[in-house]
């Protein structure tokens, strides 16, 4: 879902980080409200005074975004859940829970928590505008943050997964009908569709001669199916690796590569013949000495590939580059996704048993997914 990110800060102990393309509709955002809504909604102000108010506009609305996101996330917390963290993006704010909820109660209030507290900021906002003699400029940023507020509630709560709506009918359809895989089934099916209506009104926008705007909703559109259909194909994921031993996954046959290679020989001999990232890495006596990828090589400069031998760039064995065969695979593919490395040494006594890689988990549950649907 994200791209480059970096850390902000942290709020009651979650990481808030901002994407990269969060800065994009930023400057996007406070273009148009300095350019174009607060002139229109309170005009005869002077242009510094409505470029100060879309920068301000701009903050609050993330301000905003972020308290929605920690609302699900402190009700997480008080259910057991863990949060990776909030990240901020360009279709708004997301935290990012790394288990589902137990149960259909815990999805139901993790669900409800964002919207409550963008609930709590419209009234506040609404109140504070319609009750405070405020100055014109600061008036306009309020009733905007009244506004946005109320639209961030009203969009959040159609009933498409995976919206905060679509979460609460998610738990609704788990309680009644005793099975999360099959309400997940239904509110991404919802969602899905919600995604392709976004489409559609991007088409229409396309037609009216609105480029920016069928842009927008196109994306949005994409966006909101892939991420209904994603999560749908995670929980699948999740029932037919969690509790199987990585052992069952694992290819027993590992190219290894001796340690005395050069880099070059290396990457003809064995990276290009075989196509893979990591390779393990043995000496004469075919110990196991650690593990040798692509990325190492590639920070090497190629006039030293001659020279350079894989012993002098590999990384020795340890917990951070190999599993056990008794681990859980659901953990292992989680290990995998944290680390964006595709290939795990498996090992057992010290010894290599066998390589677990991405590619054959996947392979393992498009066969799984074909059969059952068959």
């Amino acid at each position: 879902m994200f791209g480059p990110r970096f850390h902000l800060c942290n709020l009651f102990g979650f990481p808030l980080r901002i994407d990269l393309s969060w800065l994009f509709i930023a400057v996007l955002l406070t273009w148009s409200l300095a350019a174009a809504y607060f002139p229109h909604a309170r005009p005869g102000l002077e242009e510094g005074t409505y470029l100060v108010m879309g920068v301000v506009g701009m903050l609050g609305l993330f301000a905003s975004v972020v308290l929605h996101e920690l609302g699900h996330a402190l009700v997480a917390r008080k259910y057991d859940l863990p949060i990776r963290g909030i990240t901020l993006f360009i279709f708004g704010g997301v935290a990012e829970m790394t288990e589902e909820a137990k149960s259909a109660k815990a999805e139901f209030f993790v669900a409800i928590g964002g919207p409550v507290v963008s609930l709590v900021l419209a009234l506040l906002f609404r109140g504070a505008d319609a009750f405070l003699p405020l100055p014109g400029a600061v008036a306009g940023v309020v009733a905007y943050l009244g506004l946005i507020n109320t639209v961030v509630l009203v969009f959040n709560l159609i009933p498409a997964f995976p919206l905060d709506g679509g979460r609460v009918l998610r738990a609704a359809l788990w309680h009644f009908g005793k099975s999360m895989r099959r309400a997940t089934r239904i509110a991404s099916s919802i969602g899905s569709g919600f995604g392709w209506i976004l489409i559609a009104m991007g088409v229409l926008q396309l037609l009216a001669g609105s480029l920016i705007g069928a842009i927008w909703w196109a994306l949005l559109g994409m966006f909101l199916r892939g991420a209904a259909t994603g999560t749908y194909q995670q929980l699948q994921l999740r029932r037919l690796l969690e509790g199987e031993p990585v052992r069952r996954f694992m290819k027993t046959d590992p190219v290894a590569v001796r340690d005395d290679l050069s880099l070059k020989d290396l990457v003809e001999d064995y990276v290009y013949r075989h196509h893979f990232k990591t390779f393990p890495v043995v000496d004469a006596n075919q110990q196991l000495l650690g593990s040798v990828t692509t990325r190492q090589v590639r920070d090497i400069p190629r006039e030293q590939w001659d020279e350079k031998t894989v012993r002098e760039v590999m990384q020795e064995v340890n917990v951070e580059n190999t599993l056990h065969p008794e681990d859980d695979a659901m953990r292992a593919l989680s290990v995998m996704n944290q680390s964006g490395q595709s290939r795990y040494l498996v090992v057992e006594d010290g010894t290599l048993k066998g390589i677990l890689s991405l590619k054959d988990l996947m392979e393992f549950f498009s066969l799984k997914v074909e059969l059952e649907e068959a």
